[in-house]
């Protein structure tokens, strides 16, 4: 029997991740709330498929996934997300690491499709990854593009270690508009995590080292 580790913390698309995952015969779900819980479900399955929405776990970087990997080798890992940066994907093609990529935004048979090929330690790129991966070249030179005043305030408020909703409150705006926010500063400092944008930020100048709360 093999093991799917559900580590997506978003209720909606975790639920449907479990309902495609009950489908497939032979398998269990084990639920995986932060990065300390998921090595632990390693440590007692090193096979293990780990389906995780990698912009919206713990990780702080890429390094972090690719150390884990290094731990468990017979692991095999799915990326579930929303939206993946240029760095990130060169940094995870360039690698052997046994990996799928499946867009948030593709469709239910990608999402089965790379489930399935998953047991059999079959790699699988949905669509949009994949016209991703294959425009690198192009957009690998591109301008680099100014945060605006307002992103700059919030990845500070970032940067003290506050969550979403927390900004939202304080700047009375809606969870939506500052999510939004968020993920505009995200793609255009190409990185998944906030980690990854406060060092970013930090080097650019962007930010003061007194702003840096993490």
């Amino acid at each position: 029997m093999t093991t799917f580790l559900l580590a997506d913390n978003q209720d909606i698309s975790r639920e449907g991740l479990k309902s495609l995952c009950n489908g497939i015969p032979d398998t269990r779900i084990v639920e995986i709330a932060n990065k300390h819980d998921l090595i632990g479900a390693l440590q007692q399955d090193t096979r293990a498929v780990v389906v995780v929405d990698y912009t919206l776990f713990d990780f702080n970087d890429a390094s972090d996934l690719l150390i884990l990997h290094q731990r468990f080798p017979l692991s095999y890992w799915i990326l579930f997300s929303e939206e993946l940066s240029d760095n990130f994907l060169r940094r995870i093609t360039a690698e052997s690491m046994p990996i799928s990529l499946v867009s948030k935004s593709g469709t239910l048979r990608e999402i089965d499709e790379a489930l399935r090929l998953a047991l059999r330690g079959e790699r699988y790129v949905c669509r949009l990854i994949m016209e991703q991966i294959l425009s690198l070249p192009q957009r690998q030179n591109k301008p680099h593009v100014s945060l605006t005043p307002t992103e700059v305030e919030i990845l500070r408020e970032i940067a003290l270690g506050k969550t979403t909703k927390e900004i939202a409150a304080e700047r009375n705006s809606s969870f939506h508009t500052v999510n939004t926010h968020r993920k505009n500063i995200f793609r255009k400092l190409e990185v998944n995590t906030a980690y990854e944008a406060i060092r970013y930020a930090l080097r650019a100048g962007l930010i003061d080292t007194t702003d840096y709360y993490i």
